[in-house]
């Protein structure tokens, strides 16, 4: 099996749209210039900040990372590097002078399995593979220029899609799926010792049981994890469930259409389809979603020029005008919080509050003054003020 089948097709749409965006470009096209005016000096970094593991220090991982090569037909070169910390974490950096460098933290090579080690290496392997450092998705969110709204929506949307098919691909080289939902456990835990014995079948069953047909997040897994990357939460182990009862993983296992759909049935409750859909409910969502950029924008010295420019690349040309009353607008922002509350789900005001983080993020950290705004959002929505920091706050890399 060639390993492009491992992707997942909304990773590979989303990431083909994104390259031929005219903001990506002109960061790849400035990233390009920078490296002709010379080396970029990532190894020199992580040779004064991190551990190289040669394969006398460390064979039992140089012995994991050949494996994955095979398994992957990877050819390129790689060098391993460790550094201190007490999280578990991994990072694949992109390639300099035909070498690929992998990162682990020293407390993830003490307490995973080798096992667990292979899907973590094949994860970040999965990122070189498919050429995710293409988009490079830190520069474009945090640069002096910042994206538009719909950029950045776009751009956390892939970055999604994109852990999927890295954890298709460690799941690929470590073949048990018991070692990878542990990893994904211990990663979100911070547990490895005998605390919590963990069971992939009771918390499937778990997942399983959850109110799916209301959309609303089971008891047993924080309402936050659904609309974040990387949390242990059914948004990323569910969907490696499925890939294990697929023909990627099983010759009778089921096809790639429907391995297809049931990771899109999961991940569209976190995909902001209230922008396009024709109902009732998503009208009341756009509603507040307009109404709450105005309140943003204008909670931190009045609305700019800047701010109008991206408001319309967002919702469209001429949605602002001078005729706009932004403090009716403004006043008129409680019963649209309201309207929402009383028609849509958990994960659905959830939903439309992260898209109103992703813009106010989208031309910088929010001040406080729009803060305050959206934690009064989330406080009408019955959301956690919890989940606006955590949004805020959340890496934009992937891992």
């Amino acid at each position: 099996m060639h390993v492009e089948a491992l992707r997942s097709g909304q990773d590979r749409e989303l990431h083909r749209q994104l390259l031929n965006d005219p903001d990506v470009k002109r960061v790849n096209e400035e990233i390009a210039r920078h490296e002709a005016r010379g080396n970029l000096g990532v190894r020199r970094q992580l040779l004064n900040t991190s551990v190289r593991l040669s394969e006398t220090m460390a064979p039992d991982l140089h012995r994991t990372a050949a494996e994955c090569r095979e398994r992957l037909a990877l050819d390129i070169p790689l060098e391993l590097y460790v550094f201190p910390s007490p999280s578990f974490n991994a990072a694949c950096v992109k390639p300099e002078a035909g070498r690929l460098f992998i990162m682990f933290s020293s407390s993830i090579l003490e307490a995973f399995s080798a096992p667990e080690i292979r899907f973590v290496m094949g994860h970040e392997l999965g990122h070189h593979l498919f050429h995710h450092h293409d988009i490079p998705i830190g520069f474009v969110l945090r640069g002096q220029q910042r994206p538009t709204p719909k950029l950045a929506l776009t751009l956390t949307s892939w970055s999604r899609y994109a852990e999927i098919s890295a954890d298709r691909t460690g799941a690929y080289c470590a073949r048990d799926i018991e070692a990878v939902a542990h990893a994904l456990f211990k990663l979100a835990s911070g547990l490895s010792g005998g605390y919590a014995k963990f069971s992939l079948a009771d918390f499937l069953k778990q997942v399983d049981e959850m109110q799916l047909e209301r959309a609303d997040p089971g008891d047993g897994a924080p309402t936050e994890d659904w609309f974040l990357t990387h949390p242990f939460s059914p948004l990323r182990v569910k969907p490696l469930a499925l890939f294990d009862q697929s023909v990627l993983s099983k010759n009778t296992g089921t096809s790639v259409d429907q391995l297809e759909l049931g990771v899109h049935e999961l991940m569209s409750l976190m995909e902001p389809s209230h922008l396009e859909a024709r109902t009732n409910v998503a009208e009341a969502m756009r509603r507040l979603l307009f109404a709450g950029s105005i309140a943003i924008a204008d909670a931190y010295s009045g609305i700019e020029a800047a701010e109008v420019a991206a408001f319309e690349k967002f919702f469209g040309s001429r949605a602002f005008s001078s005729r706009l009353d932004v403090e009716k607008i403004r006043s008129g922002l409680a019963e649209r919080i309201t309207q929402v509350r009383e028609q849509t789900s958990v994960p659905q005001r959830m939903q439309v509050l992260r898209d109103l983080i992703v813009i106010a993020r989208s031309d910088g950290s929010p001040p406080d003054a729009e803060r305050k705004v959206l934690i009064e959002i989330a406080h009408g929505l019955g959301v956690s003020t919890c989940f606006v920091d955590q949004m805020i706050n959340t890496s934009t890399e992937l891992d």
